[in-house]
């Protein structure tokens, strides 16, 4: 069934997530952690393209945020105003067969990107994880295919480091936050158009001198730099993706 897309609710997700500076303290107990799980569809005889799966990990989470459960009076604004206030985390698992089938159930929204399916939760303390998604391995997300290199032209990027070796899993995790802070690129009414585009964006690897640029452009404001706590796989304060948009409003619309 189509989830209805709201003008006025984006605008008010879209409001959080320009708001959203991160940071902040985590709690003394593990439990009490609040993170985002994600899930990532990987059928054991028939793996997704590595690229097509980064995006639908991406689109899962902007649609989340997106989402207008998560606005006004929805069911969910208390768990998101909650994480945006927290420090972000995001969890990525892996899931076949019946597990993904279940996951389904789970309060979230999925994103499909070519033949690849990915699943955001609705944040919550990582101690009160359903037991349907808690369940799921965390590693071994591994699949084929390498990240293009060429810019598109036009629409949202989520442009990797291509100085730091990560885990399918971990770069999830990377660029679904590199998708929330690309609203902060967006007007209200550019948030707005692209919901309704389904959060169409394209994941590409950069070339050590394009990520100069993008370093220069997130220093200046045109593009959002996502900087890792370093909690697994790198070292603290490493920028793992940086968001930029490409082209005017009308051209980016529907771009892949």
């Amino acid at each position: 069934m189509p989830v209805p897309v709201v003008p006025e609710a984006i605008v008010a997700d879209h409001r959080r997530l320009v708001g959203y500076v991160g940071g902040g303290e985590d709690p003394e107990d593990p439990a009490d952690v609040l993170a985002m799980a994600m899930v990532l569809r990987i059928e054991k005889n028939d793996p997704p393209n590595r690229t097509d799966l980064l995006a639908a990990a991406a689109r899962a989470v902007a649609l989340l945020c997106l989402d207008h459960r998560a606005a006004g009076d929805g069911p969910w604004v208390s768990a998101m105003d909650d994480w945006c206030s927290a420090r972000i985390r995001k969890i990525a698992r892996r899931a076949r067969g019946a597990q993904w089938a279940a996951a389904q159930e789970v309060w979230g929204v999925t994103a499909t990107e070519g033949d690849a399916e990915a699943r955001a939760f609705v944040p919550g303390r990582v101690g009160d994880l359903d037991r349907r998604v808690k369940k799921l391995q965390i590693g071994g997300t591994e699949v084929d295919g390498d990240i293009p290199t060429e810019a598109p032209e036009h629409g949202v990027v989520l442009w990797t480091n291509p100085g730091l070796d990560m885990t399918v899993g971990k770069l999830a995790a990377q660029v679904g936050h590199a998708s929330m802070l690309a609203a902060k690129l967006l007007t209200a009414d550019e948030a707005i158009r692209w919901r309704l585009d389904g959060c169409r964006l394209a994941v590409r690897r950069a070339t050590p001198e394009r990520w100069r640029e993008l370093l220069d452009a997130d220093a200046a404001g045109t593009a959002v730099a996502v900087r890792d706590a370093g909690f697994t796989e790198i070292a603290p304060g490493s920028v793992t993706v940086i968001a930029e948009v490409i082209g005017d409003l009308i051209t980016r619309q529907g771009s892949r």
